[in-house]
């Protein structure tokens, strides 16, 4: 199984799954062109394509959008967010799917009304990415410029997204947001192993 091999192997079966997903190739190359301060192509496109990948469906079944994160604190205006998003929108008008673009240095300032649980700031983009609710979520991936070297950022590691395990993360999203993401994951790929939120776990990295 490729989640029991050594790193440097999943890294290698990690990009090639990836590399079957032409949208997500072609999300990637074109966000670099954006050249955007700590971007990262994350979460569901990049482990939904493993599973798919990995279950031997289409590389891009059921993935429902590519979220596009960077981290600019020099303006946290929603204008400022908003700029980037309309700019953007002309680069991937040609993708057939949604790219979702999120400035991650905003997010504290609407987290709290949305899902209730307060959110301290975060630093960067790599400190967003840590706050997933499901430790299977936390990756990042983006081209580096010059060369196109790929820049993969997982701090749980690979085995578990091979190993179709998911896997709560209590440091911020509420016990409810990982259940319903689980929930949804679950209809879509039922050969996943859904972990259960443990009892112990805080409220909220808040606390």
């Amino acid at each position: 199984m490729i989640g029991q091999l050594p790193v440097d192997e999943q890294l290698d079966a990690f990009r090639e799954a990836l590399s079957h997903n032409e949208v997500l190739t072609e999300v990637l190359t074109l966000s670099a062109s954006l050249e955007l301060p700590g971007w990262y192509l994350t979460a569901g496109c990049l482990f939904q394509t493993v599973w798919n990948t990995v279950t031997g469906r289409g590389p891009g079944e059921g993935i429902k959008d590519y979220d596009l994160f960077y981290f600019d604190s020099a303006d946290l205006s929603w204008e400022a967010e908003d700029a980037v998003i309309q700019s953007a929108k002309q680069v991937f008008a040609d993708i057939p799917a949604e790219v979702e673009i999120r400035n991650e240095a905003r997010v504290h300032l609407w987290y709290e009304p949305k899902f209730g649980t307060p959110c301290p700031a975060h630093r960067s983009t790599e400190d967003a990415i840590d706050s997933f609710a499901a430790t299977t979520c936390c990756l990042g991936v983006r081209l580096e410029q010059p060369g196109g070297r790929w820049r993969v950022y997982a701090p749980h590691g690979l085995s578990d997204v091979f190993n179709l395990i998911v896997r709560p993360n209590p440091v911020l999203a509420p016990r409810t947001v990982y259940e319903a993401k689980a929930s949804r994951w679950l209809q879509q790929w039922p050969e996943l192993t859904v972990m259960p939120w443990p009892t112990s776990a805080p409220t909220s990295r808040a606390t």
